[in-house]
């Protein structure tokens, strides 16, 4: 619902999640008493949080709720959880996050970026350039940006960017979050089966996004990649006008791509012009990302010069190949969300372009990839690594029907073990901590791969 002026107190269950934490953010700014919970909390989502003075507690204590206005209800919330138990007696108002979201940012041009991976990626770089070229913004993405102050905000102006996640949209609605914000502009980044606790089939994931693009209006744009074979499969349900991008033959070609260390390179050409963008980014992936982002800021309208100068001042986010520093040894400590094993493949593909000595992985897999029907996708994704280590898993929570499929720490070693000999599992982070201070030295690198905080073995580690 959207928000009027009795409306005084807002509170999230589940506020340590990045889209959760962003929107408790942006209410508080809007001059709400906001509140949360949560059943644990990990920088850098926590921190942000006591930065900006939100009031939270872990566990679910009703009597610390109080009685608010409405409340938010993260995908944490089972049916036993004492807070959603509370809220439903009280009958207390309660939206979802995308209901929140889209009930009080979505705007006339709904900018929506979606796809297996880059959604966050591509959001940000989009909220950064609308920004800077003064489109005034609703945005949220599901990350931390380095050069934006806010993951979510409201700048009052015609347009919204939106992150699309596939994933559930609350507890009592399964469909995907991305149907809740009507784009009129998609941008789809990539397929590959995901979410396998939510998508059992292959062709249940990709109906999910042929539903999306057959929903857009006829007058709408969906700019799409077009080396990526899985979007083939869905764009015939496309509405409007379709743009594409990539390397191949593409209305945007990106070329000539160098990276180090530093950041990346490339060249991108559109109606017999070349542009070359340098950014500060990480990573090769980033080339196919920054490509989309501009094809759909140039469709929009926005002058080139701003797109580039923009591209150029974007920083990245964090967990996205984020340099956390060195161990005394001099091997460089990185971070990344790559909860999956095509997200991890792709990040130590990178990471091998730029180091010529040790890689070594630290991976753990979100709830879908714990999943036996996700083994058959581990096969060869860690071979860019020298050495993967299991470490210890997150409990997560799991719904009665699927505890018999899911795999432990043990398990998936041995999956990953299949194609990579080099794979272990250290379950007492001390030890992983020590061991990897003593495994790797200049020249080497060391990365984190996984959407949990690591019970801050990286701050351990990277001194």
């Amino acid at each position: 619902m959207p928000f009027d002026l009795f409306m005084k107190h807002i509170h999230f269950i589940g506020i340590c999640g990045v889209g959760m934490s962003a929107l408790a953010i942006l209410w508080k700014k809007k001059g709400f008493k906001v509140t949360g919970s949560d059943a644990g909390f990990y920088p850098p989502v926590s921190t942000h949080l006591e930065e900006n003075g939100i009031d939270f507690y872990a566990g679910w204590h009703p009597e610390k709720m109080s009685t608010p206005d409405l409340v938010v209800v993260g995908n944490v919330a089972g049916s036993v959880n004492p807070e959603w138990l509370y809220v439903q007696e009280h009958n207390i108002p309660y939206v979802s996050y995308p209901e929140l979201i889209a009930q009080n940012l979505v705007r006339k041009n709904s900018i929506v970026c979606a796809g297996t991976w880059g959604k966050t990626s591509t959001t940000a770089l989009l909220a950064y350039i609308l920004k800077t070229a003064n489109f005034k913004p609703a945005y949220m993405f599901g990350g931390l940006s380095l050069s934006l102050p806010y993951a979510a905000d409201d700048e009052g102006g015609d347009w919204s960017v939106l992150e699309g996640d596939e994933y559930k949209t609350g507890k009592d609605h399964p469909e995907a979050k991305f149907f809740s914000y009507k784009p009129t502009h998609l941008l789809l980044t990539g397929l590959a089966w995901d979410h396998f606790d939510m998508y059992p089939t292959e062709e249940s994931y990709y109906e999910a996004f042929t539903k999306l693009l057959g929903g857009m209006p006829t007058d709408g744009l969906a700019v799409v990649c077009a080396d990526d074979e899985n979007i083939k499969r869905v764009l015939g349900a496309a509405q409007g006008k379709i743009v594409t991008y990539g390397v191949g033959n593409s209305d945007y070609q990106y070329s000539d791509v160098s990276l180090n260390k530093n950041g990346i390179q490339l060249k991108i050409s559109h109606a017999g012009n070349k542009y070359v963008i340098n950014s500060p980014m990480l990573g090769a992936y980033m080339a196919e990302n920054i490509c989309g982002a501009f094809a759909l800021a140039y469709e929009i309208g926005i002058p080139v010069e701003k797109i580039v100068k923009a591209l150029g001042e974007f920083g990245g986010i964090k967990r996205r190949l984020e340099k956390r520093g060195l161990t005394k040894k001099g091997a460089t400590v990185y971070d990344d969300i790559a909860h999956s094993p095509v997200k991890a493949k792709s990040v130590l593909a990178t990471l091998r372009e730029i180091y010529t000595g040790k890689i070594i992985a630290v991976f753990e897999p979100n709830t879908g990839n714990r999943q036996l029907s996700a083994v058959s996708s581990y096969d060869n994704c860690f071979v860019a690594a020298d050495e993967v280590i299991i470490p210890r898993l997150t409990k997560i929570k799991i719904d009665d029907h699927t505890k018999d499929a899911v795999m432990d720490g043990v398990a998936l070693a041995k999956v990953i073990a299949k194609t990579h000999t080099r794979t272990n599992l250290i379950a007492d982070d001390e030890k992983l901590v020590t061991y990897l201070k003593t495994a790797a030295g200049p020249d080497d690198a060391i990365v984190f791969l996984g959407s949990h905080g690591f019970r801050s073995m990286i701050e351990k580690l990277a001194e």
